[in-house]
């Protein structure tokens, strides 16, 4: 049965780190809104400690987990095994964004091998790590990562900033998203 873990010790963070994807999820406060649960690969997850985590959050069409932590700081982690002995870790926690043009950013990013289009990094304070059975998960062969996000990103160049500006401005709730943005527009004779 399931078991609940004071910390991401080293085995558990080892079993994290051979993960090859991991789920997000983040809802609004209060009763309406859109729950998001979105599904992350890449080499993007950085166990930082004990019970500290963060992941690079890519440029995407939506900013839904920017804007639901910006909002609440809630939010959870899910990994699967999908090769070996079956298992689920839950990671809820508290999160917090931090964008490009943050102090702490250059001290994150320099953990990780970033692509282009890297918009921000969430990092997760684990409030409670569990973990369960995973026995109704099937199985599947990792065959690679995908190459497009990355690859839209670089062919974006120069025009990847006015995309962000156009889709991350806020979630589909309206919830402000990229702190930038809203600063820009904010800002006096904008």
């Amino acid at each position: 049965m399931g078991k609940v873990f004071p910390e991401l010790d080293e085995p558990l963070s080892a079993w994290i780190r051979a993960q090859r994807m991991f789920i997000v999820a983040t809802a609004p406060s209060g009763s309406k809104g859109h729950i998001n649960c979105s599904p992350k690969g890449l080499d993007t997850l950085r166990v930082l400690g004990p019970t500290s985590i963060a992941y690079l959050d890519y440029v995407g069409s939506g900013v839904e987990t920017i804007a639901h932590v910006r909002e609440n700081g809630r939010i959870l982690i899910t990994f699967c095994a999908f090769e070996g002995a079956p298992k689920i870790v839950r990671i809820h926690g508290r999160g917090s964004v931090v964008e490009p043009q943050d102090p702490e950013f250059a001290e994150l990013i320099a953990k990780f091998d970033p692509g282009a289009g890297v918009r921000a990094i969430v990092r997760i304070e684990a409030t409670r790590i569990s973990d369960s059975c995973g026995f109704g998960v099937p199985k599947f062969q990792y065959e690679g990562e995908r190459t497009q996000l990355i690859a839209s990103a670089e062919r974006k160049g120069d025009t990847l900033i006015d995309y962000q500006r156009q889709k991350n401005r806020s979630s589909i709730d309206g919830l402000p998203g990229l702190r930038w943005v809203e600063r820009e527009e904010t800002a006096p004779g904008a």
